[in-house]
């Protein structure tokens, strides 16, 4: 049995119920998170926390820092009431505007959010890791405010599928000729050795694998370049990866059909991904 968290109740998954009114399901009101866990430790908790304490503050649902905080306690009892203290494992949370009679306005005043989480087993992908990944370009018609990681999530739901359809893992979004980010990840192009990357703005998720990513990449010397990159560039970069928190540093070893560079995963991506991943295990290994 799976045992999951509703508004204040640990129960199990299968019997947790949200109102048809709920502006998550009505609307797409709500912020979210994904966390990593390893060997029971959560991977970047702070960060995760402040990137969704911002996301509902911006968005005006009422449930604060010390909400988002109180969260992380949830996320340690799902995972000892799941058995997932040991191995890998990933956290989900929800947060909504509530149940309420549907209007676009906010519903009045006291109206409860409604908080879910729900933890699960994560096995990462060897292959990915090892051999890299797939990749598409794709347009970016996604709303200007994709800093806030909504629920709503049409547009990089449509990039995936075309992903998925033409055989590759991830879409690289277009915007007005300049690669922003992966539908659900942060993407970087290798250009004459340095990792070029999308600057934070209110175009891009502001990825905690991204800033991790771009943190190793710094850690063993190679230069960081916070400049959009041209759809021209992206098509004749040495090396491109992804970031992202069930993605970890990987390579992409090919982009709409064609190989990138020799087709196997760059020296640099290979330096970035060594260095992230001593990070990403490094506080599990010093809890033990």
């Amino acid at each position: 049995m799976t045992t999951a968290y509703l508004n204040g109740e640990y129960l199990p998954k299968e019997k947790a119920r949200v109102s048809v009114d709920d502006r998550g399901f009505v609307f797409g009101d709500g912020i979210y998170e994904v966390v990593r866990v390893i060997e029971g430790s959560i991977f970047a908790w702070p960060e995760h926390a402040r990137r969704m304490t911002h996301g509902l503050s911006e968005v005006r649902i009422p449930f604060g820092a010390p909400d988002v905080d109180g969260l992380e306690a949830v996320c340690l009892r799902l995972l000892a009431d799941n058995d997932l203290t040991s191995g890998e494992a990933t956290v989900y949370l929800q947060v909504t505007r509530g149940s309420a009679p549907r209007t676009h306005y906010f519903p009045p005043a006291g109206t409860q959010p409604t908080v879910y989480a729900a933890a699960s087993r994560f096995t990462p992908s060897p292959t990915m890791r090892d051999d890299g990944i797939a990749a598409i370009t794709f347009p970016d018609f996604r709303w200007t405010r994709c800093d806030l990681k909504t629920v709503n999530l049409m547009g990089a739901v449509l990039a995936r599928e075309a992903a998925h359809e033409a055989g590759a893992y991830e879409a690289f979004l277009i915007r007005d000729g300049v690669l922003t980010e992966g539908a659900a990840t942060n993407a970087f192009a290798v250009i004459d050795g340095v990792v070029r990357t999308y600057p934070l703005s209110n175009y891009i998720l502001p990825g905690v694998s991204r800033h991790y990513a771009l943190d190793a990449a710094r850690d063993v010397g190679v230069r960081v370049s916070e400049v959009p990159v041209t759809q021209q560039e992206l098509l004749a970069a040495a090396e491109l990866f992804i970031a992202g928190t069930t993605t970890d540093v990987a390579p992409v070893v090919s982009l709409d059909g064609k190989p990138v560079g020799d087709g196997k995963p760059g020296p640099v991506t290979r330096q970035v991904q060594k260095a992230f991943l001593a990070k990403l295990y490094a506080p599990a290994a010093a809890a033990r």
